[in-house]
């Protein structure tokens, strides 16, 4: 992709107001700006636009200054858009990895209210700092690695009170990390282990949709047993179940062991993202989704609304491969 430039670097001093345009700040290894409210440990450590989105903003005639959504960096001559979460950016001396796409407004700024749209939810990038340092306007920008938008990006969530302390190894999470990645050439953005616990497990689920990530799958808590409360978890997140998807597992799976059955993993949709439920041994849960790989690359397209319900699934995702590391956590979970 060709280089761009750093056209303006903004910051503010208070959550939920506009930024304003400085010369130059510092960007700081795992922080973000200094000087910025948003700053901070976490995923969103800094927020970027392409300035061609917010001239479309002031077509409409609205005066927008720059930072007026909020954004750290407006950034020219990248084509935005077409960044995957994965992508890193070299910025000036300073690196950057794109780790969430768009946020969701739960309360309309002005600018909405003004125009009738936000180009953030959309449009926007957020990233962590890999490498720090100065950055200024007129700094260029370039691609160091690019992880196209089309790629699936999934989650990988294991349940488990005694992989999450540590007494037993987690054998299923990577298990299905590794068949995402070789059948569907998906990236496994992130990976973890929570205790079966609702809050915890809610928590973590709430995050990857938050990041806009296609696919979620969790891994255990789905039998009967007293601590097993993956799907009830679920359910406070989805807003949508897809029960044909539930039910083509456990038919594939009681052929192998009738107590199959016993398992009430559910599917659902959160926003833009689907959500599985797999039970936790590791022949069960790559039992479960080879069941139904077939049919996610093309439930992920309905999803991001690239295509209709008359089109045929495809086996596989028509993206190319790519080379990504699979031990991103989520931030603040070990």
């Amino acid at each position: 992709m060709p280089a761009g430039e750093v056209l303006h670097v903004c910051v503010s001093d208070r959550k939920g107001t506009a930024k304003s345009p400085v010369p130059g700040a510092i960007l700081r290894e795992d922080h973000g700006l200094e000087g910025d409210a948003h700053a901070g440990p976490g995923h969103r450590q800094v927020s970027l636009l392409s300035d061609a989105d917010i001239e479309t903003m002031r077509a409409r005639g609205l005066s927008l200054q720059p930072g007026a959504f909020g954004e750290n960096l407006v950034v020219a001559g990248v084509a935005l858009d077409k960044l995957g979460i994965g992508t890193r950016l070299r910025i000036g001396p300073t690196e950057l990895e794109i780790t969430q796409i768009g946020k969701v407004c739960h309360q309309r700024c002005a600018i909405f209210h003004q125009a009738g749209d936000c180009i953030m939810p959309r449009a926007g990038l957020f990233a962590r700092v890999v490498t720090g340092g100065a950055v200024t306007s007129g700094v260029p920008v370039a691609v160091d690695r690019l992880v196209p938008r089309e790629v699936i990006q999934a989650a990988v969530l294991t349940v488990s009170d005694r992989c999450a302390a540590g007494v037993m190894q987690d054998t299923a999470g990577p298990a299905v990390s590794s068949l995402l990645g070789q059948e569907l050439r998906a990236r496994v953005a992130a990976s973890s282990i929570v205790p079966d616990e609702s809050e915890a497990i809610a928590s973590a689920l709430r995050e990857s949709v938050e990041r806009g990530l296609d696919l979620v799958i969790t891994v255990g808590g789905t039998g009967c047993g007293p601590r097993d409360v993956t799907p009830e978890a679920t359910r406070t997140v989805i807003a949508r179940e897809v029960p044909g998807l539930a039910e083509a597992m456990r038919a594939a799976s009681v052929r192998q062991a009738p107590h199959a059955l016993l398992q009430r993993g559910i599917c659902g949709i959160a926003e833009a993202t689907m959500i599985l439920n797999l039970p936790g041994s590791e022949q069960g849960a790559t039992d479960n989704l080879a069941a139904i790989l077939p049919i996610i690359p093309h439930a992920v397209e309905l999803l991001r609304g690239q295509t209709t319900h008359t089109q045929a699934p495809r086996n596989v995702i028509s993206t190319p491969p790519v080379a990504a590391p699979r031990d991103e956590v989520y931030p603040g979970r070990k």
